[in-house]
C-alpha cells in the first residue's frame, strides 16, 4: 500500500488528496496542515471582511469530507523538517510521518512591509480566514485606512473600505496601479473605481515608516516624500513569502519558489509540489513561470495527484489561469501571463472598457479585459493553440472578436 502525504490543505492539497483517492483507492493519504480549520474558499473571504457573507458559506470541505474518502487531515500541525532519504517528516508534536511519495503545498504567508512600525497593531495582511475576520472587525470600527500595495491583492482592501465607508488612500509606488500590466489608459479605469468608492489612489509614494500610539496601534503611515496620512488600520499586500522554511535541509531546486516540471515534480524523486510556491514549466509559453490563482492552484494539484499516482504515461500541466475583481461598477479580469511578452495591443472602447494583449514571439500569452469579458474564452483559445496571431492585432481588438477573421495558421 502506497503512503502518500500532503502538507498544506489549500486548494491545490485538497484537490491532490482527492484526485489521489480517486487513482489509488487502496493507498493511505495523510494531508498535514498547521491552519485550524479545513479547506475555506479563499477567494469569498474578501466578501467577509466587506461585510457581505457570514463564514458559513465559506467552508468547502468539512472534516466529514476527509473522514467519508478515508483521507487521514491532521490540523494545527506544523512541520519541522522533511530527511527525503528516509521519507520521513517530523512535526512539531507526535511521531514522524513517513511516506512513499511527498507533495509540498504549503502556499506563503502574506510579506511584512521592511519599514519600522510594520508590526503595529492594526496592520492586516488579507490571507487567511482568520485576516479577514480581523479586517472586517477593523473596518467596521475605521474611519480613516492606508493601503500598500499596487497588485490583485491590494485592491481588496480598497473594496473592504469601500464597502465599510471607510475613507482609503491607496499609496503606490508607481505611477499606476498594477503598473507592469497595465498602461496608464487601462489603470485610470481602475483608479476611478478606486475614487467611486471613498479610496483615493496616491502615486509615487509608498510607506517610509508607520507611526503609533503609546499602546503600540498604527495612527498613520508616512511615505518617502514625508507626507503623512492617518490611519485607524492600514491594509498591506506586497506579495507572499512561500511557506519553505521546514526544507532548510533539503536540497531542492529553488527559484523564487519550488521549481517544478510540467509534472509538478520537483527536483527530488517522489517529491511534488503544487499551488503558488511553484515556479513551474508552462508548456504554453516553454519557460518557467508562477501564477496564484485559486484555478491554477486547483488544477496543479489535480496534476500533482495523477503523476504521483501514476504507474505510466504522466499527465502535463496546461492552464490558462484568470484572475477576476468585481469589486466595482464593471468587471476586470487578468488571464494567462499579462506582465510577460515582448509585443502587445490594446485599445479602449469607453470610459469603463479596455482591453489589453500581451504577445511573445507572436503568440498570445495573457490579457486584460476590463468592462467587457466576452473576449476572454476567444482569446485564451488562441493562447492555449498557440497559433502566431501578432500580425493581426486588428481583428484582436475588435469590439466582438471573431476568429473566423484571423488568417489560417499556415498561411502566416
Amino acid at each position: 500500500m502506497t503512503e502518500y502525504v500532503i502538507i498544506g490543505d489549500g486548494i491545490s492539497g485538497s484537490s491532490a488528496a482527492e484526485t489521489l483517492r480517486e487513482e489509488d483507492p487502496d493507498a493511505k493519504i495523510t494531508v498535514i496542515t498547521d491552519e485550524g480549520e479545513p479547506l475555506y474558499n479563499r477567494i469569498l473571504i474578501k466578501e467577509h471582511a466587506k461585510g457581505k457573507l457570514p463564514e458559513a458559506p465559506i467552508s468547502i470541505h468539512d472534516e466529514e469530507w476527509y473522514d467519508e474518502r478515508d483521507i487521514d487531515l491532521s490540523l494545527n500541525t506544523h512541520v519541522t523538517t522533511v530527511d527525503t532519504d528516509a521519507k520521513t517528516l517530523r512535526v512539531h508534536e507526535g511521531e514522524d510521518v513517513s511516506y512513499d511519495k511527498l507533495l509540498i503545498a504549503t502556499g506563503g504567508t502574506p510579506t511584512q512591509l521592511p519599514v519600522p512600525g510594520s508590526d503595529a497593531d492594526g496592520i492586516r495582511h488579507f490571507w487567511t480566514f482568520q485576516d479577514a475576520r480581523k479586517i472586517r472587525e477593523a473596518a467596521e470600527n475605521a474611519d480613516q485606512a492606508v493601503i500598500v500595495g499596487a497588485g490583485l491583492l491590494g485592491i481588496d482592501f480598497a473594496a473592504v473600505c469601500g464597502s465599510q465607508d471607510v475613507e482609503g488612500k491607496y499609496l503606490m509606488r508607481g505611477d499606476r496601479w498594477w503598473r507592469y500590466a497595465l498602461s496608464r489608459e487601462g489603470a485610470e479605469i481602475m483608479h476611478e473605481g478606486m475614487r467611486d468608492v471613498g479610496v483615493e489612489p496616491v502615486f509615487d509614494s509608498g510607506v517610509d515608516h508607520f507611526e503609533t500610539d503609546d499602546d503600540g496601534h498604527v495612527t498613520a503611515a508616512v511615505d518617502p516624500n514625508s507626507e503623512r496620512y492617518p490611519c485607524d488600520f492600514a491594509g498591506v499586500a506586497i506579495g507572499l513569502d512561500f511557506n519553505t522554511e521546514f526544507l532548510h535541509d533539503v536540497d531542492l531546486e529553488m527559484d523564487n519558489g519550488i521549481v517544478v516540471d510540467q509534472y509538478m515534480q520537483t527536483s527530488l524523486e517522489d517529491v511534488y509540489a503544487a499551488g503558488d510556491l511553484t515556479r513551474f514549466y508552462d508548456v504554453l509559453i516553454g519557460e518557467q513561470a508562477q501564477n496564484g490563482s485559486w484555478g491554477s492552484a486547483k488544477e496543479q494539484g489535480r496534476i500533482a495527484g495523477v503523476n504521483m499516482a501514476a504507474d505510466g504515461e504522466e499527465e502535463e500541466f496546461e492552464w490558462v489561469s484568470s484572475y477576476s475583481i468585481t469589486h466595482f461598477d464593471f468587471p476586470f479580469l487578468s488571464f494567462g501571463h499579462p506582465t510577460l511578452g515582448d509585443d502587445h495591443a490594446e485599445r479602449k472602447y469607453s470610459d469603463t472598457e479596455w482591453r489589453r494583449i500581451a504577445f511573445k514571439d507572436g503568440k498570445v500569452v495573457g490579457g486584460v479585459l476590463i468592462g467587457d469579458l466576452s473576449p476572454q474564452s476567444k482569446l485564451k483559445q488562441l493562447m492555449r493553440e498557440q497559433r502566431a496571431v501578432s500580425d493581426q492585432k486588428d481583428v484582436l481588438l475588435e469590439k466582438n472578436v471573431d476568429l473566423d477573421d484571423l488568417a489560417p495558421a499556415q498561411e502566416q
